[in-house]
């Protein structure tokens, strides 16, 4: 069982998170999207966390951005209210506004009246399916949805392009965590799209970040 999860919260971008089985444990490979999103967003900026989890992205990039406001999106009611408890504990929450949506079909109206968004930001589900069956029992602890990506592991990343496009502005970009293994396939996703993609690695060398800006 994850350790985690047994404490109830756990430190992320020096920022400490209530964690519990309804959200994805925050890991440090996540904390270079947002250090990228903190240099990268324009003055004032208005982005969107999508997959938000704990609310650990969102939160921790409007804590070094004081400037910024942020829309967190969660299919799940529990995990969204814990990204909201995180928001308040951490001092974001006038900046922080949460909604329910399954970023695997169209944003809803409220969504669309809050945009447009000067980046889309995302850790969503990245693992093959079949992957997913072979993780280790500590993880497979976390929740399903959030580990897995559909069959090439690019369901998430279709589907953010395809409906989110619309809603970023012209000099907007999508941020997104990748797995090790998908830089190619990012670069591949994001031509079909329109969109040019810069692969950026973690410290440890692997590829784990792409951006995505309109070619």
């Amino acid at each position: 069982y994850p350790l985690q999860y047994i404490l109830g919260t756990w430190d992320f971008y020096g920022l400490s998170f209530e964690v519990g089985p309804d959200c994805l444990i925050p890991r440090a490979d996540t904390e270079r999207l947002c250090e990228l999103a903190i240099e990268r967003l324009p003055q004032g900026a208005h982005f969107a966390d999508l997959c938000t989890g704990s609310g650990c992205v969102a939160v921790s990039t409007l804590s070094a951005r004081t400037d910024c406001h942020a829309l967190a999106l969660d299919i799940f009611p529990e995990t969204l209210a814990l990204a909201c408890e995180n928001a308040e504990k951490n001092g974001v929450s006038d900046r922080f506004t949460a909604a329910l949506a399954d970023v695997l079909s169209e944003p809803n109206e409220e969504i669309k009246n809050i945009a447009p968004f000067d980046a889309v930001l995302s850790n969503p589900p990245y693992i093959q399916t079949e992957v997913v069956k072979t993780l280790s029992p500590e993880v497979r602890c976390e929740p399903e949805a959030a580990l897995d990506g559909g069959d090439d592991g690019l369901d998430f990343y279709r589907a953010i392009l395809d409906f989110y496009t619309p809603l970023l502005t012209d000099s907007g970009f999508f941020a997104f965590e990748i797995g090790y293994d998908q830089g190619q396939d990012l670069r591949d996703l994001a031509s079909s799209k329109g969109f040019t993609c810069e692969i950026l690695a973690d410290l440890s060398g692997n590829d784990r970040t792409a951006i995505l800006k309109k070619a």
